[in-house]
């Protein structure tokens, strides 16, 4: 039986460093599932573009490296497939998922925070959205990260959203939070990690990369649709 590849395709960037870990987290991806072929695509500012990806698979399962359901993956991706012509599926994005938050953690704690800390308050630091279903499931996952142990876990968006990370910063040590840490939810490097670590945290966590549990979503996507090929 044929094994349709993987097309993980990231909205692409022009920091070189962002097409990197795109590559690392294939990896991961390919050492995770030996034997599978995980091909990488892009929506902008990187090459290859999707639509020049697909016209050279036979089939595929096309996973966004998206964190949220908005403009890219409702429009900009259809589209790619479409203009490929290809026999595609796509695949739901990564997030919001339970699972990011044990990646999440893994990298706020190679930043030196434990895991659960009472005494630590937690800004979930997203991109942003101007589409209100992205920003809600990304309070909804703070909300449910909340229960963890944290003194507190806050949603803040880096554009298009309110909080700001820095306000959310602020309200936290207005609160009396012991220390503020910033959990960086994005996947890649460039000007919003930046940003997140400058907006005035004691500790901001490195980007989520090519996290195992990161990896493991991937191939959850593509295994849920693997089997709607025609």
């Amino acid at each position: 039986m044929h094994t349709p590849p993987l097309v993980a395709v990231a909205h692409g960037s022009r920091d070189p460093e962002a097409a990197a870990a795109t590559e690392a987290l294939l990896a991961e991806v390919r050492r995770q599932r030996p034997g599978l072929e995980v091909v990488g695509a892009f929506l902008d500012h990187t090459e290859p573009k999707l639509a020049e990806v697909l016209v050279g698979c036979h089939d595929a399962v096309v996973v966004p490296l998206l964190l949220g359901a908005a403009y890219h993956s409702r429009v900009d991706v259809p589209a790619a497939i479409a203009d490929a012509g290809a026999n595609a599926v796509q695949a739901d994005v990564l997030g919001p998922d339970v699972l990011l938050l044990s990646a999440l953690e893994r990298r706020l704690g190679e930043a030196g925070v434990p895991i659960g800390d009472p005494d630590t308050a937690v800004v979930l630091a997203a991109a942003g959205s101007t589409d209100p279903t992205a920003a809600d499931g990304v309070r909804a996952l703070a909300a449910e990260w909340a229960g963890r142990g944290w003194w507190a876990v806050e949603a803040a968006f880096a554009s298009a959203a309110r909080p700001t990370v820095e306000e959310a910063v602020d309200d936290l040590r207005t609160r009396g939070a012991p220390r503020v840490a910033v959990a960086s939810y994005l996947l890649f490097p460039g000007l919003f990690a930046r940003r997140m670590v400058g907006a005035g945290a004691d500790v901001a966590s490195g980007v989520l990369g090519d996290a195992p549990e990161v990896a493991r979503l991937v191939l959850a996507r593509y295994d849920a649709r693997r089997g709607d090929l025609r």
